[in-house]
């Protein structure tokens, strides 16, 4: 079991609390708002109304034990700040933070803050690529040139191994796992001998581009 804060309890900071916490995991929450501190009670292991932006407070939360601490505060990027500072100063060693534009991105990183969230424009990226992409079943971008997905076969890759594919030769793309439907289980960095079947997902590593290409062969 791992230990994780949430700041900040508008609706990206209650389902990442609440969706850590039915996880198995120990999960703080708190927000200046009484109301949303309340509603998200049944779902943490504690809940409690905070300034986070007064480091005083925050001093005795043991934070610095914590896996990780989210901060997913509304609209004052002074408050994101702010708190972001008094974490590093507290010790925290993961700090995720919600940032609401690319200038307060930018700030967030010269902080020196790595983990950087976009909820609304990661959202969207995803809605919209499974709508442009039919066969892509999920996705995790890596970069502005790397995807990771989640993909259907193709029928020309049905009945072929990885080896006649020649996936990393042919098309520049890295097949890391297979997930396989009949009967259920995933293939972590299958053999080159490994058949593909209709009923299988496949999940690879590649270039926007050659990912792209792959789509082309459906």
């Amino acid at each position: 079991m791992k230990r994780f804060a949430v700041i900040g309890l508008g609706n990206f900071g209650f389902y990442a609390a609440k969706s850590l916490f039915e996880d198995g995991h120990e999960v703080i929450a708190m927000d200046t708002n009484k109301t949303r501190v309340q509603a998200v009670a049944p779902h943490v292991t504690e809940a409690m109304v905070l300034d986070a932006a007064e480091k005083d407070a925050l001093k005795p939360l043991g934070l610095k034990q914590m896996d990780a601490v989210i901060i997913a505060t509304g609209t004052r990027i002074g408050t994101s700040i702010l708190i972001c500072l008094h974490l590093q100063e507290i010790g925290v060693k993961r700090i995720l933070a919600k940032a609401l534009h690319e200038d307060h991105e930018k700030i967030l990183k010269r902080l020196g803050i790595e983990e950087i969230i976009h909820p609304e424009r990661d959202m969207a990226l995803r809605v919209s690529r499974s709508l442009s992409r039919p066969n892509i079943i999920d996705f995790v971008p890596l970069s502005e040139d790397f995807d990771l997905i989640q993909v259907g076969p193709p029928g020309d890759f049905i009945g072929k191994s990885l080896k006649e594919l020649n996936l990393r030769a042919r098309h520049n793309v890295h097949v890391i796992a297979v997930k396989e439907l009949v009967p259920e289980k995933t293939v972590i960095v299958p053999s080159p001998d490994f058949i593909i079947k209709d009923s299988d997902i496949l999940i690879m590593l590649g270039k926007n581009e050659d990912i792209q290409k792959i789509k082309a062969l459906t």
